[in-house]
């Protein structure tokens, strides 16, 4: 099992580039693999007539795992990529051999927030998402300390939400708005599991963190200071370190 490839899944909204912090110090250790999810990044949006679901980005990361022939995983997302996370795992939990759940959460949106998805998707689809989205969401996933002192993340960040194509980022706001509670789900999965959780995260703070990891049956916590919500790009030697010296997999 020391060979088990680790799966990251990005960010809303942004794409797989939000990995690239800690993909040198991961690949000198592990096989990773960053897909864009659809309609994202460079991942194309499916026509369908279904409504916005995470079952269906699930079934886009199991179809990805049957390409490459995996059977099995140590699977893992941030914020929107954990979400994806538990719906591979309502899904195929016998593809997955590990967690890492990185500033997400396993409950449900409040019916408030499910709202402002909705009207956030209906404002990409009509205006685009140029000009208003990252000023909309810098604040909420970038912590203090980054937003003040490390403006070359602040512009990657800005970079990565403005290129993003606008029906992708509605598409992916309504799945968000409509997904289950994992709290279940994560209770009843006894896989080794590690949650990192930024400390000054905002949108999934350290105490839902900790509940999340005490549900979990193997599951660890790792808080990284002065971090916010995406702790892969404020704090990726952080991360790195977090996730080798964890791997149970020997």
């Amino acid at each position: 099992m020391a060979d088990l490839p680790l799966v990251l899944l990005h960010a809303f909204p942004v794409d797989a580039r939000m990995w690239n912090p800690v993909r040198g110090g991961l690949t000198t250790r592990h096989r990773l693999i960053t897909p864009d999810q659809r309609g994202l990044g460079r991942t194309p949006l499916p026509g369908t007539d279904r409504e916005p679901s995470l079952d269906d980005a699930a079934r886009d990361v199991v179809a990805l795992l049957d390409k490459l022939e995996l059977e099995q995983v140590v699977l893992g997302g941030c914020s929107m990529g954990g979400y994806v996370t538990m719906a591979v795992l309502r899904a195929a939990p016998e593809r997955v051999a590990g967690l890492v759940l990185i500033d997400t959460k396993a409950t449900a949106d409040a019916p408030e927030a499910a709202q402002a998805r909705r009207d956030l998707a209906q404002r990409a689809e009509s205006e685009g998402v140029t000009g208003w989205l990252a000023e909309a969401m810098l604040p909420n996933v970038l912590s203090a300390e980054t937003r003040e002192t490390r403006p070359d993340v602040v512009e990657t960040v800005r970079d990565l939400i403005d290129s993003q194509p606008p029906a992708g980022v509605a598409w992916a706001a309504r799945a968000m708005a409509d997904r289950p509670d994992s709290t279940a789900l994560l209770a009843a999965t006894d896989v080794p599991a590690l949650v990192i959780v930024g400390e000054d995260d905002g949108l999934t703070p350290p105490d839902g963190a900790q509940a999340m990891a005490e549900t979990l049956p193997s599951g660890e916590l790792v808080v990284v200071p002065q971090a916010g919500h995406l702790t892969p790009l404020e704090a990726p030697a952080m991360v790195t370190e977090a996730i080798l010296g964890w791997w149970p997999f020997v």
